[in-house]
């Protein structure tokens, strides 16, 4: 059992709560730890802190937890770093996904325009917290979760000698829905899916020992005109039986486009509108489960559910417990695991996880050329959004914008970079605005 000192920064968040949840879930593998909450809200990290302790407490565990908004006595001498915050909260988000909208463009929190200035956000502050820990921790690990992962890992380990990891469950979540949506079992189907975060398709795959790809055949042919199936999964499941590969669900901002546009358009609200709308019932529900001695979080009233973030608690477990598991990590491509991409490229693939650190795995098949093309065009962008964020100009920024594959304008770039520069000039640095 590990004995660490876990800093979480955006511990005051909506996901906070579900977090704790899954952290104290494993708490036995962590007992006699510290985890420290930093967020701007003083209010609300007292609330999660309450309702950490009495999770902890409840559960037998000797883990304490604190709270604070000073970061950098936070970090001072800390194991491990959960990243997993939003420059602006979902205010900045609803930006993200508007301003592109009217300018013709889809805006989402990982992709196109809107997924670009959440870089250029997220990484102004990582930056400073890089800095912060170089000094008072450096040999912390930090766990990614603030998005783009794929874009933040790619800053940090280009910029800073700190040891990152960027984590998502895609590549977990994508084989469980194209499962459900071919009416299938989903622990029975298996994949390696490898790529980029939010950009990566399955090159093994079985269900039960046997290929899939002939029953995701026979449900297209069977369920692509019933209504009962979402559009979402519709999609998904079309891509798959066209492409022979399970795809990254994300795909269909760009296979189908003008279709998404559309329907984005024709929507009243956003996603980030609808989730504001949601978030006062979220902390209404944590308010009356820190009342208990033993809270127990409902799922449908929980942002993200009751078990946030588990894949960093379960990498940090095999990390500092020498527990040796494979899970799906986003680290640089060493040794060209995943073939025909760079080296020092963030990729997303799996990694062996123990006290030695991360060893990403060799992809035992290249991507397929017909998808290749476009995950290569997105690791481009991907390198040069890192660039700028950390250390480019605005002209940088705009560069790196004309190379994103929803936008390929030069007008549309300018046009909607300047407007989102100006929406979110409080969370800029002076380089990233100066004409």
């Amino acid at each position: 059992m590990a004995r660490i000192k876990l800093v979480y920064l955006g511990g005051g968040s909506t996901r906070a709560a579900g977090t704790m949840a899954s952290f104290m879930h494993h708490g036995a593998d962590f007992d006699g730890s510290e985890v420290v909450l930093v967020d701007l809200d003083p209010d609300r990290l007292e609330l999660i802190r309450t309702l950490a302790e009495k999770m902890a407490k409840a559960r037998g565990l000797d883990i304490a937890v604190t709270a604070t908004t000073d970061r950098v006595a936070a970090l001072d001498g800390c194991d491990a770093v959960l990243s997993s915050f939003r420059p602006g909260g979902f205010a900045a988000r609803v930006h993200d996904e508007r301003i592109p909208l009217e300018h013709g463009t889809i805006g989402q929190e990982t992709q196109g325009a809107g997924g670009f200035f959440m870089a250029l956000r997220a990484i102004h502050v990582l930056k400073d917290v890089c800095a912060e820990m170089e000094r008072v921790c450096p040999d912390a690990w930090i766990f990614n979760y603030t998005n783009p992962v794929n874009i933040v890992a790619e800053a940090v380990t280009h910029h800073s000698p700190l040891k990152i990891v960027s984590l998502c469950e895609g590549p977990i979540y994508f084989t469980h829905e194209i499962a459900e949506s071919a009416g299938l079992d989903p622990d029975r189907l298996q994949a390696t899916m490898v790529g980029l975060n939010h950009g990566c398709w399955s090159v093994e795959h079985s269900y039960g020992g046997a290929d899939p790809l002939p029953l995701f055949e026979e449900a297209w042919e069977r369920r692509s005109d019933d209504p009962s199936l979402e559009p979402q999964q519709r999609r998904q499941l079309q891509l798959a039986v066209r492409m022979g590969s399970i795809p990254a669900d994300y795909f269909m901002y760009y296979y189908f486009r003008d279709e998404i546009l559309a329907e984005l358009r024709a929507k009243k609200t956003t996603r980030a509108e609808d989730i504001l709308s949601w978030a006062p019932g979220y902390w209404r529900h944590y308010e009356e489960q820190a009342q208990l001695d033993d809270p127990q979080l409902d799922p449908a009233l929980s942002r993200g559910g009751i078990h946030e973030l588990e894949l960093a608690i379960d990498v940090m477990d095999a990390i500092f417990n020498d527990k040796d598991e494979v899970h799906p990590v986003n680290m640089p491509n060493r040794g060209g695991a995943l073939p025909g991409f760079p080296d020092d490229l963030v990729v997303e693939l799996e990694g062996r996880c123990n006290r030695d650190g991360i060893e990403v795995l060799p992809v035992a098949a290249p991507l397929p050329r017909h998808v290749r093309g476009l995950v290569e065009m997105l690791g481009e962008y991907q390198a040069l959004a890192a660039e700028a964020a950390w250390s480019g100009s605005r002209e940088d920024a705009v560069r790196a914008l004309y190379a994103n594959p929803l936008v390929l304008n030069v007008d549309l770039a300018e046009r909607v970079y300047a407007a989102l520069a100006e929406a979110h000039r409080a969370y800029l640095p002076e380089r990233l605005l100066a004409a």
